[in-house]
């Protein structure tokens, strides 16, 4: 077929480009020199311009400049695909077209925008309806507000604000809808926040994330009966934390009742493509507009979200901007339009089908897990049905562990009293546990795509979203497999610290010389501060004192050979000064690590008060040691006499009459602190060794552990062991000793002398063997052959 060489050409260079940029396998050596090159400081144009070439190698380098960003955009170049390739030359092809004559421009961006609009309409069951393909996609929710006020208020167009002054609209939006959406949608309109009503979601019954129907209607009739006009509902088929669908049929009757505009927007439209789809979102179909965001559900940068629509009036529609009469404005549909033929309806869907495949699996794993809780899933969310469970692309879930051993009883006396699981300071513990567990999940699995999300009821949750993220990702069925593992892992270690940090809290307060620091959104087995007592008036002192104490504590502490991970805590928001001990593990002896950290506090602390004493016994030694050499040389001046210090006479004096005179010099003791003689070194020509230094003060927590067990492990033999251990030994021991051979000539028989001595040893031996036994649970025959033997001996 004959193709356009201008097209040619332009696919050509497109290839070549992305090709290019998606060529990010370069050393770490090149990037470093690249990384401040004196090209990529901005300076003047070039007079003769640059190639394209150097332009594209410009901007990778710009891409992949910073070296902690390179990972995840490499990443996700690499998974474009060529569907990606396509969206993006649409964008180029969108500007070639824009050359061409007026007529001819018409014609095609008419048949672009014509074509796209009613495949999206079959696809999405949205029959009869129109398109706007907008950026951002609160876009197009807000032309749908202007359009709704052009058509309930007939003089806006001439009267403008004066008619809203009058009768005032009110905008109804589910508390569960997005951050900012009611406040963006006022800015833009001009309306007063007033004219925003945020519906609470349900309480007693149904999911915890659906609008409550009947508290809707009760605030409509308030607002009717103050002369205000009901304008529009923003509904939700998926809300942007938990994936949860409203109640549409029933919002429907209601907004035909009030005569109100129903706007339906979430990740579950998606599933309308599917060939099942669950009555709740099917609903969606009789809605007055819909948006679609078709970017992150099948995976294509720079594609416009879209907003179906049904309205009568095309003028009012113009009005509102939701048409255009400019041909370049169609020209948004083009890179969707070559994207959709391109994937065609097989494609478009097997992508939905695929991530509502990887939900379904993460969903059927998760159940099977203890310790874990869907939302919804649990007595919290009785009513939820099970075909809104199925149908849902999100999963939501967090770790939560029922009761705590502590409060196992009074939990279930007060069982019928709570609604809620989550109570005083356990659920900012829960929040902080998942807060980590979705952190390390993401870190685990970076093809997953989970993140954290704050619920409003079940505070912190982690979120596995695949219709926003796996396109992009490229996710796959084992990456789920792959978290799945990964989660297990983790939820022996989330149950072993939750259940040991009431016991490490407990050890510390009993330990004097430690401080609990409460920090609950830490995530770990808890805080602690070494105590520092002084009887000094200066708190800055004793403050510094105790920061050198404690950070010289937290570096002992990794230096010992374990599995804890000891840190400052964290960068923002933390406690000065302190140890923060990360997770655990069950086997953890606890008595132990925090005996250890306030001897080895103490420690630390010893030794800074030993240096300081020694420097000040130093110090004073000195000056004494000046004095004594001051008043040794004056009393050599007394015995030497005044014409020996002449320096001629001196001389010629020492000449005729030597001076015998014993050297009398002095040595300063460190251990005693005290300035002694060295006359006894220059009579034994030897330095003494003075008395023995105290020892260095050390933890007395030291066990003894097994090979290759690590420290602050609870040992996995018991005491009976070992003495059961022992007493094998020592009959070993003493077999051997009957089978030992004598030192004897050859020849030479082994005297009685050498036999009374061997068997002195085995009855020594077996003395001990029989007071180990006593020791170590034996029988009472045994006990009393062992103080016979004893007796006869």
């Amino acid at each position: 077929k004959m193709v356009d060489p201008t097209l040619a050409e332009m696919g050509k260079n497109l290839n070549e480009a992305m090709k290019m940029l998606e060529d990010n396998q370069r050393k770490v050596e090149e990037e470093n020199e690249k990384k401040y090159a004196r090209k990529d400081i901005p300076g003047p144009l070039q007079g003769s311009g640059q190639d394209m070439v150097s332009i594209l190698q410009l901007v990778q380098n710009l891409m992949h400049g910073e070296e902690e960003e390179e990972t995840s955009q490499s990443y996700r170049l690499q998974n474009v695909g060529e569907q990606g390739h396509m969206a993006l030359l649409g964008h180029s092809l969108a500007a070639y077209i824009s050359v061409l004559d007026r007529e001819r421009l018409r014609k095609l961006t008419t048949r672009i925008l014509s074509d796209t609009t009613l495949w999206l309409c079959r696809l999405f069951r949205y029959e009869n309806g129109s398109a706007y393909y907008h950026e951002d996609d609160r876009e197009g929710l807000l032309k749908i507000c202007r359009l709704v006020i052009h058509s309930r208020y007939e003089d806006y167009t001439l009267e403008g604000f004066n008619v809203l002054y009058m009768k005032q609209p009110v905008i109804y939006i589910s508390s569960a809808a997005r951050t900012g959406l009611g406040q963006a949608l006022c800015n833009q309109l001009g309306l007063p926040l007033s004219c925003m009503c945020r519906v609470p979601c349900n309480t007693m019954f149904g999911s915890q994330h659906q609008m409550d129907v009947a508290l809707l209607d009760r605030l409509i009739k308030d607002d009717v009966e103050f002369g205000k006009l009901p304008l529009l509902l923003v509904a939700n088929a998926g809300t942007p934390g938990a994936g949860h669908t409203d109640k549409l049929g029933r919002l429907k009757e209601l907004c035909e009742q009030y005569k109100m505009w129903l706007h339906v927007e979430g990740v579950n439209l998606a599933t309308l493509a599917l060939g099942y789809v669950s009555s709740s979102v099917l609903a969606a179909t009789k809605c007055d507009s819909m948006t679609l965001t078709l970017g992150s559900w099948l995976g294509l940068p720079a594609v416009p979200a879209v907003t179906l629509y049904r309205h009568e009036d095309p003028s009012l529609s113009l009005a509102a901007g939701l048409t255009s009469s400019q041909p370049v404005e169609k020209l948004r549909a083009l890179p969707l339009w070559l994207s959709l033929q391109y994937l065609g309806h097989d494609g478009i869907v097997e992508r939905i089908k695929h991530a509502s495949q990887l939900s379904q699996r993460l969903l059927e794993n998760l159940k099977n897990l203890d310790f874990i809780k869907t939302s919804v899933q649990g007595k919290y969310f009785f009513s939820f049905k099970v075909e809104d469970e199925l149908s849902s692309p999100v999963v939501v879930f967090k770790f939560f562990q029922e009761y705590s051993n502590r409060d196992q009883t009074s939990h279930a006396a007060q069982a019928s009293t709570i609604q809620h699981p989550i109570i005083s300071n356990e659920g900012h513990i829960y929040d902080t546990f998942n807060q980590w567990l979705g952190e390390q999940l993401a870190q685990l699995v970076p093809a997953s795509g989970v993140d954290v999300v704050e619920l409003e009821d079940e505070g912190t949750c982690v979120r596995f979203s695949p219709l926003m993220t796996s396109a992009v990702l490229g996710t796959e069925i084992q990456d789920i497999d792959h978290l799945v593992d990964c989660l297990k892992m983790k939820i022996p270690v989330l149950t072993s610290t939750l259940q040991l940090r009431e016991e490490f809290e407990q050890e510390v307060r009993r330990t004097v010389s430690l401080l609990y620091i409460e920090d609950l959104g830490w995530p770990g087995l808890g805080v602690v501060r070494y105590n520092y007592h002084s009887d000094e008036k200066n708190d800055d002192k004793q403050e510094k004192e105790l920061e050198k104490i404690n950070t010289e504590l937290l570096k002992k502490l990794n230096e010992l050979e374990s599995d804890l991970t000891f840190s400052l805590g964290p960068e923002f928001g933390g406690q000065k000064n302190c140890v923060y001990i990360g997770m655990v593990t069950e086997d953890l002896d606890v008595s132990e690590l925090v005996e250890t950290i306030a001897a080895t506090g103490r420690e630390i602390e010893e030794n800074s008060r030993l240096l300081e004493n020694m420097t000040e016994v130093v110090r004073k030694g000195i000056q004494e040691a000046q004095l004594q050499l001051q008043k040794a040389n004056e009393e050599r001046l007394l015995e030497e006499g005044l014409l020996r210090q002449i320096p001629v006479v001196g001389s010629v004096l020492n000449w005729f009459s030597p001076f015998q005179a014993s050297p009398k010099g002095r040595t300063f003791n460190l251990t005693a602190g005290s300035l002694e003689s060295t006359e006894s070194m220059y009579v034994s020509k030897a330095q003494g060794t003075g008395s023995t230094p105290p020892p260095t003060p050390t933890s007395s927590l030291a066990k003894q552990r097994l090979p290759g067990q690590k420290a602050f492990k609870r040992s996995l033999r018991s005491s009976d062991g070992f003495s059961e251990t022992s007493s094998i030994s020592h009959c070993d021991d003493l077999d051997k000793l009957d089978q030992r051979p004598s030192n004897l000539f050859p020849g030479q028989e082994q005297g009685p002398l050498e036999m009374e001595g061997a068997e002195e040893q085995k009855e020594v031996a077996q003395a001990k063997t029989d007071t180990e036994d006593i020791h170590s649970d034996k029988s009472p025959p045994d006990c009393t052959k062992a103080e016979e033997q004893a007796s006869q001996r």
